[in-house]
């Protein structure tokens, strides 16, 4: 498996988080995978957005479930940018995708639209949730999923594979060489969440990981990950 740069809601850390501006400047800066977060609206849409409320990240308030897709497209989310439905990230961009879910409704969401665009080859699929990978792996056959953590142990790698998932994506602040080794053992990829700094740099090298997530393009730019 070669190294993965994943950007982080697209590149976060210049752009508007989860918005077509974002996601088209990762792929323009050559990362290899973006990543993006899905709610369902009012009226069951996949709507890319991190959080459960529109309010950090949009000039609106309230609950993401509570507004219809019309209501969410009003908002501005950035620099004039709308918040865009899944469908079309997928039209926008051609880089392949990792897309995080938070719950098995949006699970069940999201297996339709694999299933009906043939994404099991371009979508990986994320969550905290365990039962949320075991449902969409159960649709959509041949996906491919990881279990992310914040805060864990070594009894992460151990949830993973019982949820039947490919990969970990793990706090960087917490992984050790331990967790490390036994995802390998496990035949579990491994990629570091958020990689931002030098600092984060030389323990993505020192652990050999699979893959880092990051808010800077500037970071697939860094010398293939030299310290």
């Amino acid at each position: 498996m070669n190294f993965l740069t994943i950007g982080h809601r697209g590149v976060m850390g210049v752009e508007p988080e989860n918005t077509l501006r974002s996601f088209v400047a990762a792929q323009e800066a050559g990362l290899d995978v973006i990543e993006l977060d899905l709610h369902l609206s009012k009226d069951g849409a996949l709507v890319v957005m991190h959080d459960t409320d529109v309010d950090r990240t949009t000039d609106g308030t309230g609950a993401v479930a509570d507004k219809t897709v019309a209501e969410l497209r009003a908002l501005d989310a950035g620099r004039g940018e709308r918040v865009p439905l899944f469908e079309e990230v997928l039209d926008a961009v051609r880089t392949p995708l990792q897309a995080e879910i938070k719950d098995v409704r949006a699970a069940r969401a999201l297996a339709a639209v694999m299933n009906e665009r043939g994404l099991a080859g371009r979508v990986d699929v994320s969550s905290f949730h365990d039962e949320a990978i075991t449902e969409i792996a159960r649709l959509v056959p041949g996906v491919r999923t990881a279990l992310i953590a914040s805060r864990y142990g070594t009894d992460v790698v151990d949830r993973a594979v019982a949820a039947g998932a490919s990969a970990v994506c793990l706090n960087i602040r917490r992984l050790t060489l331990e967790i490390t080794e036994r995802a390998r053992k496990a035949d579990l990829a491994v990629i570091g969440w958020v990689v931002n700094t030098q600092d984060h740099l030389r323990l993505v090298r020192a652990l050999q990981l699979d893959g880092a997530t990051t808010d800077y393009p500037e970071i697939k730019r860094t010398g293939r990950f030299t310290a």
